[in-house]
């Protein structure tokens, strides 16, 4: 079974976004609401969960079952996006604006990853 070029995309997207969790980690960790505990173990599993869910989307065999990981981590990571738009201090330089439209962005990737569900 072939899989379509735009889910190779996405799962580039995935262990790219996956590979920043460890190079960039103040970003991530700037971002996860202080009621986490231990918000450097959480950074560095959803990176390391990225990658491999990347791949697995790569591999037919697993790719529906990479997909629903896909929503399910996108689901568990929302706190952090919703905790960017509402505390100044966490929003990297990103004006309200932006970080509002992050919100239904999250929306359209759970949608993205569902279609390959």
């Amino acid at each position: 079974m072939n899989l379509p070029w735009h889910l190779y995309f996405m799962a580039l997207l995935y262990i790219l976004a996956g590979f920043n969790h460890f190079r960039s980690p103040r970003l991530y960790i700037k971002i996860i609401p202080p009621y986490f505990s231990n918000p450097k173990l959480l950074n560095y599993l959803s990176g390391f969960t990225e990658i491999i869910l990347g791949i697995c989307l790569c591999l037919p065999f697993l790719s529906k079952f990479a997909s629903w990981g896909i929503i399910a981590l996108l689901i568990a990571v929302f706190p952090a996006n919703l905790y960017m738009y509402k505390n100044n201090d966490a929003s990297l330089g990103l004006s309200k604006r932006l970080r509002l439209l992050r919100l239904p962005l999250q929306l359209a990737l759970i949608f993205w990853a569902y279609l390959y569900t």
